[in-house]
């Protein structure tokens, strides 16, 4: 009976090492650097946090807006206003008048 006998290679033992270490290193790039790694959470929770300024900005000058119409069409028009906001439209003033820019 013929038999084959196999030298063992000592590259042959290195192979499923190098390919975990590929498959790990691959893996662990991509944990970091990629499209849902831990740099790219770091840029969402920072743009998360400038969106949320500029909501409260939007919120608060969204108030301010709404409180000044609440004011003009309550049924009673406050006078007041309606001269202000007409002369800051027109851009016009009395020459007694003292302007204050905000």
């Amino acid at each position: 009976m013929w038999t084959k006998h196999h030298k063992k290679r000592k590259l042959g033992r290195f192979v499923m090492p190098l390919i975990t270490v590929a498959f790990l290193s691959y893996f662990g790039y991509h944990s970091i650097h990629g499209d849902f790694g831990l740099r790219a959470t770091e840029m969402f929770d920072r743009q998360r946090t400038e969106r949320q300024a500029r909501l409260s900005e939007l919120v608060a000058q969204r108030e301010t807006l709404e409180r000044e119409v609440a004011l003009m069409s309550d049924g009673s028009l406050e006078r007041d206003i309606l001269d202000e906001k007409a002369r800051f439209s027109l851009n016009m003033s009395r020459a007694d008048e003292i302007v204050i820019f905000h």
